[in-house]
């Protein structure tokens, strides 16, 4: 179920960012990512660590609340939560921390995700301790693993081309639709000098670049990375004294129903119950509509995940997505809506989602590399396939 915001206030807003240079090997710990992203977004926002009262991350991060808080010193931590999913979770964490800002639990919250996914990473046997976790799959397996991985889909990839595939039989999406939406974010993160994948990409360059899982190609696929991401969100009162301006949290939703994105069951339900309850919550609360967004920043492990959130949040009607990315749609400066302005995870990085935060935060502040002018309201979507959720941020 959804439960949406209250009202659209502006009475928490997101004060300081910072990230780690992002890497296919950073050759540190996931503790040491830790420190040097959520420092790093602490001194944006002028604030000590003596100031941070609340920590937001995720479930599957190695590092844990009373690791993070000796990392960093600190001392009295008086709201903590954490949040299952990879890229369902990155807007559930903000949300969280505006739910204790605004209740009065915490005056700074930090919330971050450090993830050494490279394949030369792990620094441990268990999923959450880096590398590629479906390599660590036991050899005796249960829950909804069993179901699958004896039959071959093991991996991400093998899950989204079966969900690909049937968008393409339902609404007659294309291998030029994916293609699209890969050219335009990769022409973002080649203005982007922190991207990882910088090299131009044309659809003739996509569309020879080899399968992994038809109907999905190489270049549909994020790239694997070591890095790290946080930001720190205040009060209105305490946000009026740091030296960035204040990207203000306008509204957040949150969406789940039964279904996840395991081929056992993406297919028995209707998943648009849910989804769809989640889109009218948030524009509901934030009182704006999608035509009214001037960058959205959209999960996007593998290009069919960008079209079904254009779809699952109200920017183009069911099986339209094809047609909203073609001729250039969702690139920035000219198309109708600029998606993942900093190279998301096909170029710039993999980091759950995350990254997609700090660029839309960059937008309200007018310093992407890929400016929207005059930007006013970012939009921000976790997972379309995750358990998932928004956030809109503005001005």
């Amino acid at each position: 179920m959804w439960f949406g915001p209250r009202v659209a206030e502006r009475d928490v807003a997101v004060v300081g960012i910072g990230q780690t240079a992002f890497s296919k090997g950073l050759g540190i710990s996931e503790a040491e990512v830790a420190h040097r992203a959520i420092s790093a977004a602490l001194d944006d926002a002028g604030l000590a660590r003596g100031d941070v009262d609340g920590l937001c991350l995720y479930d599957i991060e190695s590092n844990t609340v009373p690791e993070v808080a000796r990392l960093l010193g600190l001392e009295s931590v008086r709201f903590f939560a954490t949040h299952s999913h990879g890229g369902g979770s990155y807007c559930a964490l903000v949300r969280s921390g505006v739910a204790a800002l605004r209740e009065g639990h915490a005056r700074v919250v930090v919330a971050f995700r450090a993830r050494n996914r490279g394949r030369r990473s792990s620094f441990g046997p268990t999923i959450a301790q880096g590398g590629r976790p479906w390599e660590k799959i036991a050899p005796r397996i249960a829950g909804h693993y069993q179901y699958q991985v004896p039959f071959g889909i093991q991996s991400p990839v093998q899950e989204m081309a079966l969900i690909a595939r049937r968008h393409m039989l339902d609404h007659g999406t294309t291998e030029d639709h994916l293609g699209e939406v890969a050219v335009a974010i990769r022409s973002h993160a080649v203005r982007n000098p922190n991207a990882v994948m910088r090299e131009p990409m044309t659809l003739a360059d996509h569309h020879a670049s080899r399968w992994v899982s038809e109907p999905l190609r190489l270049l549909d696929c994020c790239i694997e990375t070591d890095g790290g991401c946080a930001l720190v969100m205040t009060t209105a009162e305490r946000a009026r004294d740091c030296p960035q301006p204040p990207a203000w949290v306008l509204a957040t939703a949150q969406a789940l129903g039964p279904a996840h994105h395991r081929p056992t069951d993406w297919f028995r339900h209707d998943r648009r119950r849910w989804v769809t309850a989640g889109a009218r919550a948030l524009w509901a609360a934030a009182g704006v509509r999608p035509d009214d967004v001037d960058a959205a920043m959209v999960y996007d492990h593998f290009t069919p995940m960008v079209l079904l959130a254009l779809e699952d949040w109200g920017f183009c009607g069911d099986g339209e997505s094809g047609a909203f990315v073609e001729r250039g749609g969702i690139r920035w400066p000219d198309g109708r809506l600029p998606v993942n302005t900093h190279g998301g995870q096909l170029s710039e990085a993999f980091i759950h989602g995350f990254n997609n935060l700090l660029e839309a935060v960059r937008q309200i502040r007018g310093t992407s590399t890929c400016q929207v002018p005059d930007a006013k309201l970012a939009f921000v979507a976790s997972a379309a396939s995750d358990p998932g959720g928004a956030v809109l941020l503005a001005r």
